[in-house]
């Protein structure tokens, strides 16, 4: 294991993780003033003060939980890209399909191959699907290579229905879609790094 990535990693969790304690500590606080006549509703549904007192805690981390995650994933994900490929950047390209959005970001370009890293989607909007068509074709015609990788697969039907569709999305126009355990595979064959091995270490740490 490269322990310069590691240490660049673990770093990254330890800031991720502190800002997220941070927010949470925040909004406990926030809710001490909560105005909760609304539990009258759950009441009468059969779910008690206490039990949604912690469902309105826990909605309300969750929240936090998810966008920390999702942005700590896939940094970590683009810092092992970058430690392979120095060059390697953000890149912002023009619509050249619309006028929304004006610009398209390519989370990561190596040489052609133009990644959308995401640590999940499970989205269910059927314009995902007309929106992100249009992004890849944008990159496609700019010459570049389309490449997803989304690291966690969605559980629900229809998330799962609208995933398929943008696989065959990528696979038709030439690019590549990478995801649940092929995702990490994909970094690692990219890399040399196992990303999956890192975060694993990093948790048993934070464990003991």
């Amino acid at each position: 294991m490269d322990q310069d990535v590691f240490m660049a990693i673990k770093r990254l969790a330890d800031k991720y993780a502190t800002e997220l304690k941070k927010q949470v500590d925040i909004r406990e606080k926030e809710m001490e003033d909560d105005d909760t006549s609304h539990y009258l509703l759950y009441r009468v549904l059969g779910v008690t003060n206490d039990e949604g007192h912690l469902i309105d805690l826990y909605q309300n981390k969750g929240r936090f939980l998810y966008k920390y995650a999702g942005a700590f994933l896939e940094e970590a994900a683009i810092t092992c890209i970058k430690h392979k490929f120095p060059d390697s950047a953000k890149v912002k390209i023009p619509n050249t399909l619309g006028n929304r959005p004006k610009t398209f970001e390519i989370d990561c370009l190596v040489g052609n191959a133009a990644h959308e890293i995401k640590w999940r989607d499970a989205t269910t909007d059927g314009d995902h699907i007309t929106k992100e068509h249009t992004r890849v074709k944008v990159i496609r015609e700019k010459g570049y290579t389309p490449v997803r990788v989304m690291f966690y697969y969605p559980q629900r039907t229809q998330a799962i229905r609208i995933q398929e569709t943008l696989e065959t999305l990528y696979q038709g126009i030439g690019g590549k879609y990478f995801y649940g355990d092929s995702a990490w595979q994909y970094i690692h064959e990219l890399t040399g790094i196992d990303l999956l091995e890192i975060l694993e270490k990093i948790a048993i740490s934070r464990e003991q």
